[in-house]
C-alpha cells in the first residue's frame, strides 16, 4: 500500500464525531425544499435499470423517456446519466438523443465482483467500446474482508487503466462492511487506486446507502482532497426513494465537502423511483414521466 494511504487511513473520525457531524448536516435541511435544490438533485440522478428482467425493449423505453423529458419540462434539468448493464450500453448509445446525459454501465462482474480479473477488465473495455462514458464497479468485498487490501487496490488500478479517461465509480458496498473504520479504509483504498467517484452500494444487498456511511465516505473524500488536491466524487445508491431521502445526502455532501461538490460532476444519486418523486415535488403535482 502507498505512503499516502498509510498516512490518510489514520484520519478516520471517531463515532462521536460522525454522529455529531451527521446531526448538524441533517438539521440543515429546509422544512420546505427549495425548487432549485430539487432541480440540482434531479440533475444528479443516474437513472438506473439493473434488473434481471431487463431486455432491449425496456431499455429503449427508458431511454425514450429521457429523450422526451426536455420537450415536456423545458425549465427543469434532465437526469445526469442512464445506468444499465453492459450488454445494453449499445442500445442506449443508439437511441439516446438527449443532450448532456451520460451513459453509465456497471461492469467488473457487478454486483459480486467475483470472477477473474481478466474478465473484469474485458467487461469494462467492452462497455467503453460500446459507448459507455462512465463505469461503476464493485470492490472485491471478500478480499477486503479478508484483509487483502493490496489485491483490492491492484484490481481497482487495473480497471481504472482499462477505463482510461472515462469516469470510474468504485462501489465499496458499505452495507457489508462491519464498521465506520472499514468504510473509511475502503474509501481511501479506492481513491488512492484511482477512483473518480466512490459509491456506497450496489443496491443488491440488504443494507444499501445510509447517512452514516455517506458521512464517513465524504469525510474520507475531504481528507483525500486536503492532502492531494484531487476532487473525488461521491455517489449514494440503493434505497433512496423520496425527496426527503435525497436531501439528506445532498446536505451531507454540502456539510462535508462544500458547494464545489454540489453538481453532477462530483455528486450523484443512483436511483429509479426517485426521479419521479423529485419531479413531482418540483412541479407541485404528481408526474410519472420516468
Amino acid at each position: 500500500m502507498t505512503k499516502l494511504y498509510q498516512k490518510l487511513i489514520k484520519s478516520c473520525p471517531p463515532e462521536a464525531e460522525i454522529k455529531k457531524g451527521l446531526k448538524n448536516a441533517v438539521s440543515a435541511a429546509p422544512q420546505v425544499p427549495d425548487k432549485h435544490l430539487l432541480m440540482s438533485i434531479l440533475n444528479a440522478i443516474d437513472l438506473t435499470s439493473l434488473n434481471t428482467t431487463d431486455n432491449k425493449s425496456n431499455i429503449i423505453h427508458l431511454t425514450g423517456k429521457v429523450n422526451r423529458f426536455q420537450s415536456r419540462f423545458s425549465n427543469i434539468p434532465n437526469v445526469a446519466a442512464i445506468c444499465v448493464f453492459p450488454n445494453f450500453v449499445s442500445v442506449v448509445k443508439e437511441k439516446l438523443t438527449a443532450k448532456n446525459v451520460a451513459i453509465a454501465s456497471v461492469a467488473g462482474s457487478f454486483p459480486t465482483s467475483q470472477t477473474f480479473i481478466s474478465i473484469k477488465v474485458a467487461e469494462c473495455k467492452m462497455a467503453i467500446d460500446a459507448g459507455a462514458d462512465e463505469i461503476d464497479i464493485v470492490i472485491p468485498v471478500g478480499a477486503f474482508l479478508g484483509n487483502d487490501y493490496a489485491l483490492v487496490a491492484e484490481e481497482i488500478r487495473e480497471l481504472k487503466n482499462a477505463v482510461g479517461d472515462r469516469i470510474l465509480k468504485v462501489i465499496v458496498e458499505s452495507g457489508l462492511l462491519p464498521d465506520y473504520e472499514q468504510i473509511f479504509r475502503a474509501s481511501m483504498i479506492a481513491m488512492d487506486a484511482g477512483a473518480d467517484f466512490i459509491k456506497t452500494s450496489t443496491g443488491k444487498v440488504p443494507v444499501s446507502a445510509t447517512p452514516e456511511a455517506a458521512f464517513v465516505m465524504c469525510r474520507a473524500i475531504a481528507d483525500f482532497y486536503s492532502e492531494t488536491g484531487i476532487r473525488v466524487g461521491f455517489k449514494a445508491a440503493g434505497g433512496i426513494v423520496t425527496a426527503a431521502d435525497a436531501i439528506i445526502y445532498f446536505n451531507i455532501v454540502s456539510y462535508c465537502l462544500g458547494k464545489d461538490w454540489l453538481n453532477k460532476k462530483l455528486f450523484r444519486i443512483g436511483a429509479s423511483r426517485l426521479a419521479n418523486n423529485i419531479l413531482s415535488e418540483i412541479a407541485g403535482e404528481r408526474h410519472e414521466h420516468f
